[in-house]
């Protein structure tokens, strides 16, 4: 007979255990393109903790995903490509789109060039891509606290952000790169390992980023912390009474989860070597809700697994003739039917099997 608390172990273990072993029977495309799931993965363990423990549903995700990728992908373009090979704060695509101006220090350099100089370290870059989405993510739920905004009015403001924000990236092209977004990167050293997107040691990388998340979230959300976060996120009105701060709580793991996001975009910009606006697409911030939603959004590993088994779902339909048209009308059908049948996700699904057999078992004995 299993309780519920060693089927949850179980799973975590089986996880881990498989992401681990993949490499073992994936060639270098395959392996990766998992790794990009891995990082999908890691999005849908954010929305998780966002809606559901903390009860906010987030539709700018895509907002703190994409600005962590542009910051590692700022230091990975200096280092990759730049007139003065890699010397000088002076992307190659900064030449083209703005006038050059004389600046003694830097000699020539363009416009908007004094934002690339402190990228020349990438662990300055990587230091960004957690710290700007975690800052401006307390900033936003600060106001939305202190405001008492809550339900679909969060999920409006949140998807404006990150439109503002889209438009923002694209409109600064003599910085950014524009609509082209940023290529030609070099790889992520890692205390003197290049991080090549098709060696195991990357995929690896990627792996052990993931299982840190989710081992350090599920401790994150069993603490004291974490259980008052979902008896507010259950009743906001009993939790004021009983003397909680319901906006400090809310903050703390809204800018935890941002933070999460923007691991995971610095990750997918190693693993695919490039960074678009696109995401930061508001089809993109309400995919990762989906995939949280289909693989159960109050279990941090049924969103995780849901993300992963969706993009795997999708990638093999689309390579598929048959279905080359019609994936995303299957997808979409997926969803629907999770929704309506499936209200907690694959996981409620398996913890309700659990319950039943354990049920039978008890009738039995």
């Amino acid at each position: 007979m299993f309780s519920e608390k060693k089927l949850e172990i179980l799973g975590y273990v089986g996880f881990i255990a498989f992401i681990f072993i993949l490499p073992l029977y994936m060639d270098e495309f395959w392996l990766s393109r998992f790794a990009k799931y891995l990082v999908f993965g890691m999005c849908g363990v954010a929305i998780s903790l966002s809606w559901g423990y903390a009860g906010i549903l987030n539709l700018g995700q895509g907002m703190f995903f994409g600005v962590g990728a542009y910051a590692i992908a700022f230091s990975l373009k200096l280092a990759g490509s730049s007139p003065a090979g890699g010397s000088t704060p002076i992307p190659d695509f900064m030449l083209l789109n703005a006038e050059p101006k004389a600046i003694p220090e830097l000699g020539q350099i363009v416009t908007g060039s004094w934002i690339w100089v402190p990228f020349q370290s990438q662990w300055f870059g990587f230091a960004m891509g957690l710290l700007v989405p975690g800052i401006f993510a307390g900033l936003v739920a600060y106001v939305l606290g202190r405001s008492r905004v809550s339900g679909v009015y969060v999920a409006i403001i949140t998807l404006s952000l990150t439109l503002l924000t889209r438009l923002l990236l694209v409109d600064q092209q003599q910085v950014t790169g524009g609509f082209n977004g940023i290529t030609n990167m070099a790889y992520f050293n890692l205390f003197g390992l290049e991080l090549d997107p098709y060696l195991k040691s990357t995929y690896y990388v990627v792996a052990i980023c993931l299982t840190g998340v989710l081992l350090g979230l599920r401790w994150l959300v069993s603490t004291k912390a974490g259980l008052i976060l979902q008896g507010i996120r259950d009743n906001q009105n009993r939790a004021r009474y009983l003397g909680y701060s319901v906006s400090a709580y809310q903050i703390f793991f809204f800018v935890v989860s941002a933070m999460v996001a923007g691991l995971a975009g610095m990750l997918y910009v190693i693993v695919s070597e490039f960074a678009s606006p696109t995401f930061l697409d508001i089809s993109f911030s309400v995919t990762m809700v989906v995939w949280a939603a289909v693989g159960g959004r109050t279990s941090l590993l049924g969103a995780c697994i849901g993300a992963i088994l969706l993009n795997y779902v999708g990638a093999t339909l689309s390579e598929t003739e048959s279905f080359l048209y019609a994936w995303q009308l299957l997808i979409g059908i997926i969803f629907l039917a999770i929704v309506l049948w499936l209200p907690m996700g694959l996981a409620g699904l398996a913890t309700d099997f659990m319950r039943k057999l354990n049920g039978r078992k008890r009738t039995t004995i």
